[in-house]
């Protein structure tokens, strides 16, 4: 069953097209990474998939039990947010936030969500830590938990290992798996390819050719051949 049908969809700014007639599913389970060169609008499409940007053209249909507000994000950081003066329960907590409406306080049995989330990320013993105070692999991790509380359903992660070193980005690859594992549906956009090529069971490639596919189909596919031997001889990941 797909949880996110894309159909023709053409995104951009204004009149300025960034990608166009692009068309893929994603089913519940799935662990889509969507890969392709700098620039080649993986973060448009990502903001257009949560409502951030209107498409030019085109559908993306949502499961219907499945909302945009029911999608955990998981964005790319600036300094600012790295920055940010909350503690670590604060910011957790602030993922059931798309569906509190106007209700000031928390549940109980929000607040009780949230410390398992902690718990389940390893974070509990940083809950009244303040935020940018911890590591980049910790902080991360923070996120992971908000996501979390805001669903149980599909996670988007932006370039999540993003500025790690090599050992916290393997331990941060082996979590969102983990998660994988128990059945949530992952969408990560990445530029480790490699790692893409471990861990997901579907590729999307954006760039002058488009591809969608299993991992299998990828590795065997002209733009996969052709983008894998781009990044060795570039010494990239």
């Amino acid at each position: 069953m797909s949880q996110i049908s894309v159909q023709n969809l053409t995104v951009g700014y204004e009149k300025d097209i960034v990608l166009r007639n692009l068309n893929f599913a994603v089913n519940a389970g799935n662990y889509l990474c969507i890969v392709g060169e700098n620039g080649s609008g993986k973060s448009t499409l990502v903001k257009t998939l949560l409502g951030l940007i209107a498409p030019m053209n085109g559908y993306i249909i949502f499961d219907e039990d499945l909302s945009r507000s029911e999608i955990g994000y998981l964005p790319q950081q600036t300094d600012i947010q790295r920055d940010f003066p909350a503690s670590v329960r604060e910011v957790v907590l602030s993922g059931f936030q798309g569906r509190m409406g106007l209700r000031p306080f928390y549940k109980a049995e929000e607040k009780q969500e949230a410390e398992a989330q902690m718990r389940r990320m390893g974070i509990s013993d940083f809950a009244k830590r303040c935020y940018r105070d911890l590591s980049g692999g910790q902080q991360q991790r923070v996120l992971l938990a908000r996501a979390l509380c805001a669903t149980k359903k599909l996670l988007l992660l932006d370039e999540p290992v993003t500025g790690l070193d090599p050992a916290v980005t393997q331990e941060l690859y082996e979590l969102i798996a983990s998660l994988h594992a128990e059945g949530v549906t992952i969408i990560m956009i990445s530029h480790d390819v490699e790692a893409a090529v471990k861990y997901a069971t579907h590729i999307l490639h954006i760039g002058d050719i488009t591809f969608f596919g299993s991992k299998k189909d990828y590795l065997n596919s002209q733009p996969g051949r052709r983008f894998l031997s781009g990044k060795k001889e570039r010494g990239e990941k």
